[in-house]
């Protein structure tokens, strides 16, 4: 990256800590740092434009219709922002791509798109910051910010979940490792991300299976 972008970068950071930095469900600063920190790590393995995956690492939550009430607002906001600090149009675009693109729930909906080697860095720190031992703590996290039970036996995980099911109807924390979770590792892109995402599926399952025998008393 040149002295510029990194100026940019900046001041994307700052853009990005004023719209998040409330956050309670799990998608705040310390996410997006995180995600930006596994960016850097997988970005140069595949050759990736660092501007463009950081910009769309630091951006992607900002305009999340599950954050928000106002997504196109937010979008427009964020295009804005981009063109006032210099981005070019095609840089525009290609992080627009991204952040509108990368999403879990665009799969469910069959109507994701095929990313950039930049958007598939994105998506595999993004994904890698769900699963794990984080992503176990980040899954309670949202739970109660959504007011949903840690865990009902009778009700099963829901296979095949379509995006209506998975914004709109209440579900369980442990069903969410059935219904996403154990299922991002199979998604990820790249080498470097699948490796990561390896080890943190043994960490998910081996808890999933304790929470069970501990809830039963055993």
């Amino acid at each position: 990256m040149n002295p510029n972008q990194e100026k940019q970068l900046t001041l994307i950071e700052e853009f990005v800590t004023k719209e998040m930095s409330a956050d309670t469900s799990g998608h705040g600063m310390d996410h997006l740092k995180r995600v930006t920190k596994m960016i850097n790590k997988i970005g140069p393995h595949e050759q990736a434009d660092m501007f463009i995956s950081l910009a769309a690492g630091w951006l992607h939550d900002v305009i999340d219709d599950k954050l928000t009430n106002q997504p196109e607002q937010q979008q427009m906001k964020v295009w804005s922002f981009l063109k006032l600090i210099g981005a070019t149009n095609d840089q525009v675009q290609a992080i627009k791509d991204i952040i509108l693109n990368m999403s879990f729930s665009k799969s469910l909906s069959g109507s994701e798109s095929e990313l950039s080697i930049e958007g598939q860095v994105v998506q595999d720190a993004d994904r890698l910051d769900a699963i794990g031992a984080l992503g176990i703590g980040r899954a309670f996290y949202y739970s109660g910010h959504v007011g949903e039970e840690m865990y009902d036996p009778s009700v099963e995980p829901r296979l095949n979940l379509t995006k209506e099911q998975y914004r709109n109807e209440p579900g369980t924390t442990i069903n969410h490792f059935y219904e996403k979770l154990f299922l991002i590792t199979d998604r990820l892109n790249t080498d470097t991300a699948k490796q990561i995402g390896a080890k943190r599926q043994e960490i998910m399952q081996d808890f999933v299976n304790h929470f069970k025998q501990e809830w039963n008393g055993d």
